[in-house]
C-alpha cells in the first residue's frame, strides 16, 4: 500500500516542523554553524566572542547584564571573562559611581581581534539571508525583533539602573 499522505503536497507537518521554539533553535545553530568556526579560526570560542560581540556595542557592561547579552549563565560567564582577561582580551574594572560593581572592558588587544570578526560575521549574516526573499529578508529582523520585546526576559531590555561606563 503506498503511503499518500508522506507524497501529498497537503501533508500535515510534525510536532518539530510546526513547533515556533524548536525552529527558532534550529535556525540559529544552522545559522550560526559557519560563523562558529570562523571563530574557532581565529583562536576564540564560541562564547568568547559574543562576549566581545556584546562589550563592542556596549563596553563597560558589568557581569550579570552581560551575561545575559551573550544568552549564558552568570556562574559560566565569570569563568569566560576570568579566561579572557588572562589573554589580555579584556580587563575588569571597578564602577567608578558604586565602588560594589565591577565592570568589564576590552583592551586594544580584545578590540584587534573584534575588528575582522564583525565584518566577517555580516558577510555570514548576507549569505544566510540570501536564501530568503527581498521581502522576508526585509521583514525578518523587524518580526524577530517584536517577538523578543513582547517576550518577558529580552537581553535588549534596559535594566534600570544599568546604564554602561565608557570610563
Amino acid at each position: 500500500m503506498v503511503d499518500t499522505a508522506a507524497s501529498s503536497p497537503a501533508r500535515k507537518s510534525g510536532f518539530l516542523e510546526d513547533y515556533l521554539l524548536f525552529l527558532l533553535a534550529a535556525a540559529s545553530a544552522s545559522a550560526s554553524a559557519g560563523f562558529h568556526a570562523i571563530v574557532r579560526q581565529h583562536g576564540l570560542r564560541v562564547p568568547e566572542w559574543r562576549v566581545l560581540a556584546c562589550l563592542h556595542d556596549s563596553d563597560g557592561q558589568m557581569i550579570t547584564r552581560l551575561a545575559a547579552l551573550a544568552l549564558m549563565e552568570q556562574s559560566a560567564m565569570t569563568r569566560v571573562v576570568e579566561r579572557m582577561e588572562e589573554r589580555g582580551l579584556l580587563e575588569r574594572r571597578g564602577d567608578s559611581r558604586d565602588r560594589r560593581r565591577v565592570r568589564v572592558f576590552l583592551t586594544d588587544k580584545g578590540r584587534a581581534l573584534l575588528g575582522p570578526l564583525l565584518g566577517l560575521a555580516r558577510e555570514q549574516e548576507t549569505q544566510v539571508l540570501a536564501s530568503l526573499s527581498p521581502a522576508q529578508r526585509a521583514a525578518l529582523k523587524p518580526m524577530l525583533a517584536s517577538l523578543l520585546a513582547a517576550l518577558p526576559g529580552n537581553p535588549l531590555a534596559p535594566e534600570k539602573d544599568e546604564t554602561p561606563v565608557n570610563d
